[in-house]
């Protein structure tokens, strides 16, 4: 089996899984343009060589996924993934990114449409998407801890010798912090639908404990956030990457989350050509 070359796009912020503990949702584009979702990723198990960033471009022999029947959906074998030198740059307004994600990708503008393809044909769970407007950014508070039950479960197996006996990856110490807040999106799409969609970026949980490292209080943080994720990102040419969980998939009213945005800068239609 010839290995995949993937840009990776997508890393979420890490949650706990009681079988394999704490994992990162990772996914990309192919060099065709079509989605694929890797998983099980325990990122920050993983050796150093092999993590990656987002925008860098990895090998790694994968095949279908035998227990999540959403199409983009693979088995990544760990031991086999390596990272190429290259990693696409912001350069030039975005030029490579851009070529990648837009020019070979295919761009929803439409949620009834995308919905559609997701529940009715079971066509896609992974998307790109072009929001008419960004509404609102919302930031609800939540329990900042984890459920202990799975916590006790994840130990037990880590005692026992259970845990990523299949992954084999460094033991993990400590679980990541879980994120008190809800961050999520009120959009508006082509044909004046209007949705509000969790954000569940990598970035905007870094951006939030960097905040708090930086001095700032819990709630001058989430301002922070809000700056970025919507008074900035509101100044940028704005895509979202868009995948449903595995719950809602194929019934979900919206099954979709946001869990990647691609904020390259406004182009006039001269920097175009």
């Amino acid at each position: 089996m010839p290995k995949e070359l993937i840009l990776i796009t997508v890393k979420t912020y890490p949650t706990l899984s009681a079988t394999y503990g704490e994992l990162v949702c990772t996914a990309g584009l192919r060099e065709d343009g079509s989605w694929i979702r890797i998983y099980p990723v325990p990122f920050r198990s993983m050796e150093d060589y092999k993590k990656f960033e987002k925008y860098r471009i990895i090998e790694a022999h994968v095949s279908p996924s035998p227990k999540d029947n959403r199409p983009e959906s693979h088995k990544v074998d760990i031991d086999t993934l390596t990272l190429t030198e290259t990693k696409l740059s912001t350069a030039d307004h975005w030029r490579e990114r851009r070529n990648w994600v837009l020019a070979r990708g295919k761009v929803y503008d439409d949620l009834t449409e995308l919905i559609a393809a997701a529940n009715k044909r079971n066509e896609l769970s992974l998307a790109t998407f072009k929001p008419a407007e960004i509404l609102d950014f919302k930031a609800e508070s939540q329990s900042p801890d984890w459920d202990q039950e799975k916590i006790a479960k994840l130990q037990n197996d880590s005692q026992q010798g259970s845990l990523f006996a299949e992954l084999q990856p460094r033991a993990v110490t400590s679980y990541v912090k879980k994120l008190p807040w809800k961050f999520s999106y009120k959009l508006r799409d082509s044909k004046g639908r209007i949705s509000t969609m969790m954000i569940e970026d990598w970035e905007i949980g870094a951006l939030y404990w960097g905040c708090l490292q930086d001095g700032a209080t819990p709630e001058e943080a989430v301002q922070k956030v809000r700056k970025k994720f919507l008074d900035h990102f509101r100044q940028q040419d704005l895509y979202l990457f868009l995948g449903t969980t595995r719950e809602w998939h194929g019934r979900g009213s919206n099954p979709f989350v946001v869990i990647g945005v691609f904020y390259p800068p406004i182009q006039n239609q001269r920097e175009l050509f």
